[in-house]
């Protein structure tokens, strides 16, 4: 296989697509909520035009007419799916023309959904995108690359025996060399508590830079301040500059923890979209992108909603290189 490697981010992009909430019987009370703030966020990657073309998936019909509605400058395709978190079932690209679709199990067999197994490979094949099928199980949000060959993941999720039994920590770098061309790996622990991906980095910690990773700074009643300040002690003494950005603290959906996270903010080619939860923190989070991203547009969007499916904005977005 190609040893290019994963563009970051912040790369031009040519598209994104965006997953659609679809089906009542997953999202509840909470579908016509969550299909707005998706479509706020679309729009806010759109910027007028001046950002990139989005391409909503829709899981059936409806779904798709209701996307047209409240988004009318997107792109809408029809793709059976089981949920909208394309940044894990989605393929991965190394360029604008060559993709990566690894396996999906599920997050380790929790979520079993019809069309979540083959919706990257459909998708590319709509694109007319050259996609080389990978044998082993990962999920776009577990990893986060500063496109020069350094990824950072966590050993929560990457060594978890619920996605590749029997892989070790070199056999994992390997593929990551030999699939993405990703020459480094910066393993940082646990993810957020109560995060059914079993630690995605995509809520923990994301580079702004290359060589350069954000990592939030907890307070004493935030459940992940421990787990923050832990990843950015590996971060240091690995070798990379580590920003510290405020966090949302603690977040309750009914009696439950939620893994909300500024982290989960998408970088696309004009705005950084900054998820928001009415929390003390959400203006400071957005301030602290703004100095990190000063050539974009950073907007703060509420994903009260779609965060009751279990993530935000990056999760629910893949991008396709410009």
């Amino acid at each position: 296989m190609t040893k290019e490697v994963q563009p970051a981010e912040w790369a031009q992009h040519k598209a994104v697509w965006i997953g659609f909430p679809s089906h009542p019987e997953l999202w509840l009370e909470d579908i016509h909520p969550a299909r707005i703030e998706v479509a706020a966020f679309a729009a806010a990657v759109h910027a007028d035009g001046a950002g990139e073309k989005v391409i909503l998936v829709a899981a059936n019909a409806a779904a798709g007419a209701a996307a047209q509605k409240l988004a009318p400058f997107a792109d809408v395709v029809v793709e059976p799916f089981g949920d909208i978190w394309l940044r894990d079932t989605g393929p991965i690209f190394l360029s604008r023309t060559i993709a990566r679709d690894f396996q999906f199990n599920g997050w380790g067999g929790k979520y079993d959904l019809p069309g979540d197994d083959d919706i990257g490979a459909r998708l590319a094949r709509r694109r007319r995108i050259q996609v080389e099928a990978c044998d082993w199980v990962l999920e776009g949000g577990a990893i986060d690359g500063d496109g020069t060959g350094l990824v950072v993941t966590t050993e929560q999720c990457l060594l978890n025996p619920n996605r590749n039994p029997g892989f070790s920590r070199p056999m994992i770098e390997e593929f990551l060399h030999r699939d993405l061309g990703f020459t480094e790996v910066l393993w940082l622990g646990q993810g957020l508590f109560n995060d059914h991906t079993d630690g995605h980095v995509d809520n923990l910690a994301r580079f702004v830079a290359p060589g350069r990773l954000a990592i939030p700074q907890g307070s004493d009643n935030d459940p992940n301040w421990r787990i923050y300040q832990v990843a950015a002690e590996k971060a240091e003494a690995f070798g990379v500059e580590v920003v510290r950005v405020p966090s949302p603290g603690r977040i309750m959906h009914g009696d439950d923890i939620v893994p909300a996270s500024y982290m989960n903010f998408y970088i696309g080619n004009a705005a950084v979209v900054v998820p928001q939860y009415g929390a003390e923190n959400d203006a400071a989070a957005v301030a602290a992108f703004a100095a990190l991203f000063p050539a974009h547009q950073v907007v703060g969007q509420r994903a009260d909603h779609i965060l009751t499916g279990g993530g935000s904005f990056h999760c629910i977005s893949q991008q396709i290189p410009g």
